[in-house]
């Protein structure tokens, strides 16, 4: 894996990202976005391109979100290899863990 995407998404959902993804690996749950780390090709077009900076490469990743990074894997291990974000649409749930986080307040 390469890019993973943390808190800032949560309930915000920009999606400019999978305007530039040019592999199509960032898949939308109910709250936040999440890059496939087995359809990754670390181009790092995403990054740049999220309004919210919530896309980092792993190895930067702040400590206080590094558990997104295993959010990440342990998602797509359930979910699978779609092999497109755009062809598969919204997933119907999110990772546990994201679920806990509380929502934003507007």
């Amino acid at each position: 894996m390469a890019y993973v995407i943390a808190e800032p998404c949560i309930d915000v959902k920009d999606k400019a990202c999978v305007d530039e993804c040019p592999v199509d690996c960032i898949y939308e749950g109910q709250r936040t976005l999440y890059i496939n780390p087995n359809e990754c090709v670390d181009c790092g077009a995403c990054e740049p391109a999220c309004p919210v900076e919530a896309i980092f490469y792993e190895d930067d990743l702040p400590e206080e979100w590094a558990w997104y990074k295993d959010v990440a894997t342990e998602y797509f291990a359930e979910v699978g290899d779609q092999g497109g974000a755009q062809a598969f649409g919204q997933i119907d749930h999110d990772h546990p863990r994201i679920t806990e986080v509380p929502a934003k307040e507007d």
